[in-house]
């Protein structure tokens, strides 16, 4: 019986390979990478800070208690506190839910109009796809960083705005990303079955090539969050983004800028917050790459 077990366990083992997705099998795959895990923790706990942080920190954050100004860490101000008294460490457990909103939902915004664009693109081709591609290569001409200082300085400074110039940059690189995975799609025999039994375009791009497109744009989406949060902080810190009093860590940093020598943790915290978050996701976008890429398959 002891020799029998190996090879039913081996069965066993073979038939779950069979069984098992591709999306398990990715998911089983980042859950073996330790530097994606690492990664998805530290993402994991800016989230957690964002949503219940503030019920444990101290409330008005805003308020300006010029007695207590630039207080160095202690046990009452564990962060310090800033030129105007308030308490550091609760303004970037607040700001933390400020800089993750945005970069979710600009990234969000552009993958959704991206990916219409893409596979309206890619799969009708033709002067569709001439018209899109050109507005993209337009688009990608300029610096990420002065189209979202332009696009902010037309709509005017504020949080809302940066969110929109930030969803507006990044559109040409969903959309051509998923525009190069619709033109090596849309060829496959069961994209040709479909159209062969009436099946309409709209049902098809859809249901058939927006699934099958979605792994690379999991991953671009990943990394773009951690772009956009450095963008965010870098409209806030050119005083085109959050305005006073918001707590966000890019503005944070613009107002502590002329304490940097008799201050220095007014800069030091604001900035390893936004350092900690951009790693946590591009290590998380590292192993979700890994994971989700069969050529990085052993």
């Amino acid at each position: 019986m002891s020799e029998l077990t190996p090879k039913v366990d081996g069965v066993a083992e073979a038939q779950l390979e069979k069984t098992t997705g591709p999306w398990r099998e990715a998911w089983i795959g980042f859950r073996k990478s330790k530097v994606a895990v690492v990664g998805a923790a530290i993402v994991l706990f800016f989230i957690l800070l964002a949503l219940f942080g503030p019920l444990v920190t101290k409330e008005g954050i805003n308020e300006q208690l010029m007695a207590d100004r630039l207080q160095p860490p202690s046990s009452e101000y564990w962060f310090g506190t800033d030129d105007f008294g308030r308490d550091i460490f609760s303004r970037i457990i607040h700001g933390a839910r400020i800089s993750l909103s945005v970069g979710f939902f600009s990234v969000v915004g552009s993958i959704v109009v991206g990916s219409i664009l893409g596979i309206v693109a890619g799969y009708y081709g033709r002067w569709i796809d001439t018209i899109i591609s050109r507005i993209f290569d337009i688009m990608l001409a300029f610096p990420s960083i002065l189209l979202a200082i332009a696009i902010v300085s037309v709509l005017g400074p504020s949080l809302r705005n940066a969110l929109i110039a930030i969803a507006i940059i990044n559109i040409p690189n969903f959309g051509r990303l998923i525009r190069s995975k619709v033109l090596s799609i849309k060829e496959d025999e069961y994209i040709t079955a479909a159209k062969a039994i009436g099946m309409k375009d709209l049902r098809i791009l859809f249901s058939h090539i927006l699934p099958n497109s979605m792994a690379p744009v999991i991953v671009q989406g990943t990394l773009a969050i951690a772009t956009a949060i450095l963008e965010a902080a870098a409209l806030g810190f050119l005083g085109l983004g959050a305005e006073a009093p918001y707590p966000e860590w890019g503005k944070m940093l613009a107002d502590s800028k002329d304490y940097l020598q008799n201050a220095p943790w007014t800069m030091i915290f604001p900035g390893l917050a936004i350092m900690l978050t951009v790693l946590g996701f591009n290590l998380m976008g590292d192993g979700l790459r890994d994971a989700l890429d069969p050529k990085m398959k052993s």
